[in-house]
């Protein structure tokens, strides 16, 4: 006759067996979740990055004289855009220079790509002329990716 064993599992261990198995896998699965690649994190980590922050300036020649137009930067957006030393006689001579950069201002801080700025009928070539500036001066300050090997 075969003998029969009787096995004797008590309650605690279940417990203790349940909750460790369960630790084990919450752990796998956070190490799989922290250390996976991310897609996302890496088309914005390129794309953050467009410009050098800081200060960058253009020049607008008008007759004999030279204005300059500041255009200030962060890594990835147009702050300010301005003209430094205008002066009287300059917006005499060229009276639609201000709103026309007022317009350009307005649609730059709003996120419009400056390649998609829409242009006045009223002042189109001052803003052809400013854009064209500003650009010089968003060229001065574009990141070049470096090549790599």
């Amino acid at each position: 006759m075969a003998k029969t064993k009787i096995v004797v599992i008590h309650l605690k261990e279940i417990i203790y067996t349940v909750i460790f198995a369960a630790l084990g896998i919450l752990l796998i699965l956070l190490l799989i979740f922290m250390f996976w690649p991310d897609k996302k994190e890496e088309t914005i980590s390129e794309n953050t990055n467009l410009y050098r922050a800081g200060v960058w300036t253009s020049s607008i020649p008008l007759n004999d004289t030279a204005v300059n137009l500041e255009v200030v930067v962060d890594r990835d957006h147009i702050n300010s855009v301005r003209l430094i030393n205008i002066d009287d006689t300059i917006t005499t001579m060229y009276p639609l220079i201000e709103p026309s950069l007022e317009a350009i201002r307005t649609q730059l801080y709003e996120d419009v790509p400056i390649d998609q700025i829409t242009l006045q009928e009223d002042s189109k070539y001052t803003q052809t002329l400013l854009l064209e500036a500003i650009k010089a001066a968003l060229d001065k300050a574009k990141i070049t990716p470096t090549p790599t090997p």
